[in-house]
């Protein structure tokens, strides 16, 4: 499985031959100002919730890609609707199976609204199931009892998970979380991007290493592949 960090929560990752991109906030983030947009593929782009440090180049990414879709909450998928975007919606507990495996929305403890005020419905996460491997993307959360509903049903080979504290939980919580999920190899987002949610990475990686987990902080524009034990 292939993955590409675009910075902040963003990331690609090829699937069964196709191109899911997560949560595209690249023009506005400084710290990805040598990624371009037209160098990213996109067959889906899956949106967590309606930020603009979580969607703001969804429109440019969607319009320039024949055939992408959005998945989402109804609130947001309808939102882009109205701007020529097709989408498929979903909501919690829901899963459904696309070409590249089976998406299932789960909750994530969070607030959420559209750039322009409206209401963007709740926050989420995605647990993808494919060949491939399994996948929890977490969203902007903190951390939740909820998490460990997850592994009874689905075995993770890889967890995205938030960890720079302040509007999302840190990664000590984070630590605690892949326990919550039963899951050893932790791919870390929505950090250093702002003042706010800079972390010492050392220290991170030790808060994993001391549950026996493997915590990855990638370079924006990295791209690495992961073995998923499959």
């Amino acid at each position: 499985m292939q993955i590409t960090y675009y910075g902040h929560s963003c990331f690609g990752i090829e699937i069964e031959g196709k191109h899911l991109l997560f949560d595209p906030f690249i023009t506005g983030n400084e710290l990805a100002k040598h990624i371009s947009l037209k160098d990213i593929r996109a067959d889906f782009i899956l949106l967590s919730h309606g930020h603009s440090d979580h969607t703001a180049d969804v429109e440019a990414l969607a319009k320039d890609r024949k055939g992408c879709r959005i998945i989402s909450n109804y609130e947001i998928v309808s939102w882009f609707e109205k701007k020529g975007i097709p989408g498929h919606p979903m909501n919690f507990g829901g899963a459904f199976p696309f070409g590249f495996g089976k998406v299932k929305m789960v909750q994530a403890i969070h607030s959420s609204v559209l750039a322009d005020g409206t209401y963007a419905g709740n926050p989420g996460g995605f647990v993808i199931e494919s060949k491939e491997g399994n996948i929890y993307y977490a969203g902007d959360t903190a951390l939740s009892l909820d998490m460990q509903l997850i592994p009874p049903r689905t075995r993770l080979d890889l967890a995205i998970l938030p960890i720079g504290s302040n509007f999302t939980m840190d990664y000590t919580d984070a630590a605690v979380a892949a326990d919550y999920v039963r899951c050893n190899q932790i791919l870390g987002m929505h950090y250093d991007t702002f003042g706010y949610i800079r972390v010492d990475h050392a220290a991170a990686k030790r808060a994993f290493a001391e549950r026996g987990k493997l915590l990855t902080l990638m370079e924006v524009g990295e791209t690495r592949d992961f073995k998923c034990g499959r």
